[in-house]
This record gives structure tokens, sequence and C-alpha cells, in this order.
């Protein structure tokens, strides 16, 4: 995740923030992100923090530059691209010291104005909307905030699933050992899933299904498999002990540890389908990835032999 310093002619004394908005012409919002996120420097290279005065003739801002591993858009349109992101890519970077996640081939791509529109969590593959600039980042953030679209996953899951089900268990933070766990509880928050069968797999004992979710609570596909027995294939955190999902979360979970618990290397959730309305258009899009697909027919024996050695 590069940052390049940017020089700025200043005016001694002045209030940061208002030098910021009144001189180069920032959103007040983006001027507190930087001055909160310590990326304003004076001559000395000493940070200006929020409310302190400029205390040389030039500053220095941190920008962020992204950088690109070829990743390029699925599709783009004038206002806003879709991604189709592979598995174990952050959207966004969780620190400077990040090397790499897929706001950097926004950037890249679509330059310092891009952003993202909404999340999936690294292990997730599968389609995200990027807003080109400001204007369309808030109109397809407001979209998403009301609810105004349809999306659809595909997963993985253990056992056999027979017919549609509707799970309707409110969602709420575990508040134990493992602080991103979340649980089911009568008290949580409101969160549905309809959970369709499309195809099962009678020797490995797994079945492909569609999840829709009505809500969009974090982690909510995952916990509601969780809570009917049927765990998505490869989950790290739910059906595993604290131990194991400690490591994982702090990157010390060796890859046949991970196996052995999993039954997987990564995640089995694939964000497949987005249906919206930008500008009185209605845009139908479907992955282009067919990983989740050719994992659920190919035979593992040769794989867990591997993994054993």
């Amino acid at each position: 995740m590069p940052f390049t310093l940017k020089k700025h002619k200043a005016i001694i004394g002045k209030k940061i923030q208002i030098f910021l908005i009144h001189e180069l012409g920032l959103d007040p919002k983006i001027g507190q992100r930087l001055t909160s996120k310590g990326r304003i420097f004076d001559e000395n290279m000493n940070t200006i923090n929020t409310g302190e005065t400029i205390p040389t003739e030039y500053i220095y801002i941190a920008v962020f530059e992204g950088i690109s591993r070829g990743l390029k858009p699925l599709i783009e349109f004038s206002d806003f691209a879709i991604f189709d992101k592979p598995t174990n890519l952050m959207v966004h970077p969780i620190s400077k010291n990040t090397p790499y996640s897929l706001l950097d081939e926004i950037r890249f791509h679509f330059g310092e104005n891009a952003n993202l529109i909404h999340r999936i969590d690294a292990e997730t593959s599968g389609l995200i909307i990027v807003g080109k600039n400001k204007k369309s980042e808030i109109a397809l953030k407001e979209m998403f905030q009301d609810k105004k679209y349809h999306k659809s996953y595909l997963a993985i899951a253990q056992g056999h699933i027979k017919e549609e089900i509707r799970i309707d268990k409110g969602l709420d933070r575990e508040g134990l050992v493992i602080g991103v766990r979340m649980k089911v509880c009568d008290d949580g928050k409101e969160s549905v899933t309809i959970i369709k069968p499309l195809k099962y797999n009678k020797e490995k004992d797994l079945t492909l299904i569609e999840a829709i979710p009505l809500t969009g609570r974090q982690h909510q596909i995952r916990v509601h498999l969780y809570s009917i027995g049927h765990r998505i294939l490869g989950d790290p955190i739910y059906g595993v002990d604290d131990e194991n999902a400690e490591n994982y979360l702090n990157k010390t979970l060796s890859e046949e540890d991970r196996f052995e618990v999993t039954k997987s290397n990564r995640l089995w959730l694939h964000a497949n389908y987005l249906e919206f309305t930008y500008k009185d258009i209605t845009y139908k899009i479907f992955s282009k990835n067919k990983d989740l697909y050719n994992e659920f027919i190919r035979d593992r024996s040769k794989f867990c032999v591997k993994q054993v050695k």
C-alpha cells in the first residue's frame, strides 16, 4: 500500500482544517480523516494533528497511490465499475503496512476519488461495486443503505440441505474470546437469509447452495448456516474451537492445521449476483468466477493425501 508525500505551500499560523478546506478545497470529512490518521506533516516531518496550527512554510500530505497486480474490473460503466474479487484479498487496507488490497486496483485504475461502495470479507470471493467519483459514490452508497438492491451468494455447505430454508434468527456479537464472532439470539438484530439447495454431492456430503441475505449483518450467511448445522466448508471461525479461530485471526494457523480443522484452505462463499438500479437503468451482474463450482465437483482424495504428508 504505497503512500506518496505531496508538498503544498502553506500559511504559517493557520488552523490545519481551515487550510485544507479553504486553501486546498478538500471536503471537511476528508480533511478530518487525514489529520486523525496522522497523514499531514510539517517540513520537519512532525505530524500536524487536528486543531493544530501550521508551523512551517510547507506541509506534506501522505496520499494513497494504488499499485496494480493485474486485476481488472469485470465490467465498467461511466460512473462505476464492478470487480470480481478473488479469495484471500482484503477489499481495504487495515493499516499503512498492508502491502496490497482491492483498493490498490481501484485507485490504480480510476484515481484517488474512486472508492468502494460496499465490502465483503477477505476470504469471500465475488462481486464488489466501485464508485468512480464522489457523486456516484454517494448515490450508490445511499442505494445500499436503503437496501435497494438484490444480492445472492453461492456457498458449499457441509451436510445435506434438502429443501429451501428461511432462516430468521437474530444476530449479535458473541462477546467472548473471538471478538469478530457473531451468534444467533432472540434479542439480536433482525437477520433473514434464504437458503436454496442447488446440488448435493453424496460422496463428499456437501451441498451447493444459493444464499440470499435479506439483511446485511456481519458474517450473516456464515452464522445462519452454522446455526442450522450446515457450516460453510473452510470456515475458520464458526464451528471450530477458540484456539484455532484465534490462531487463524492472528495468522498463526498453518495450512495443514487449517485443512484438518475446516476441511479446506479457504472459505467457500462467493458473491455471485448483484441487481440494482442506477439513474433509471437496472443492472443485473453475474460473476464469471467458477472456482466454487470446480471445488464442489473435484476429487479431493489426492489433495487430502498431500496434506497428510
